[in-house]
């Protein structure tokens, strides 16, 4: 790890080799220290490092000879919590190879809404005895036995129902279901189209 003095080759003024002097006193330490915040990331270490000693460079006496060390750590760390509160606050960054696949299998709520609403307009579509008998079994979580008590049938017509109506509503989800004829009025007789 090195950084060079923008300019020339060497510090000019005592300000430029106080910093080379504190450079070579703390870079280490505060290195090392950042690697350890960072989990390991070398290239953001560096960059942190050298923001906070520019930034001691800008704001601190470095003639003075008081230790710089406490206030150079405590930048570095407010630097990297900085950094991590804006990466947290910014979306997330995708590959360009992976933002399809992660848009089309992350649910998210605007596709639960959507399904939800198909859900709600297919079960809409079931007769009311395949309602019942899906609410009670798969909303209410009741068993067959339990279900065909509640409804007053028996539990092999719950369970013929359900199978019925688990199969109706894959098909309205798909879309095959039509909207249902209109029923005919008693006494009237079915023509054929």
């Amino acid at each position: 790890m090195s950084w060079t003095m923008m300019g020339s080759s060497g510090a000019a003024d005592a300000r430029e080799r106080a910093l080379r002097t504190l450079y070579d006193e703390q870079a280490g330490a505060l290195y090392a220290y950042v690697v350890r915040l960072l989990g390991g990331d070398r290239h953001r270490a560096e960059d942190v490092v050298q923001e906070t000693l520019l930034r001691c460079w800008h704001t601190q006496d470095l003639d003075v000879g008081r230790p710089l060390r406490p206030w150079l750590f405590r930048v570095a760390r407010n630097l990297v919590i900085d950094d991590y509160r804006s990466r947290m606050a910014r979306p997330q960054e995708v590959s360009a190879d992976t933002w399809l696949d992660d848009a089309l299998t992350r649910p998210d709520d605007v596709n639960r809404l959507l399904s939800s609403l198909l859900l709600k307009e297919a079960f809409q579509q079931l007769s009311a005895k395949h309602r019942e008998v899906l609410y009670e079994t798969y909303y209410s979580g009741r068993s067959t036995r339990e279900t065909g008590q509640l409804l007053g049938i028996p539990a092999g017509t719950v369970k013929s129902r359900a199978h019925h109506a688990v199969h109706a509503l894959r098909l309205a989800m798909a879309g095959v279901i039509r909207a249902r004829p209109p029923a005919r009025r008693p006494g009237t007789r079915r023509t054929t189209p």
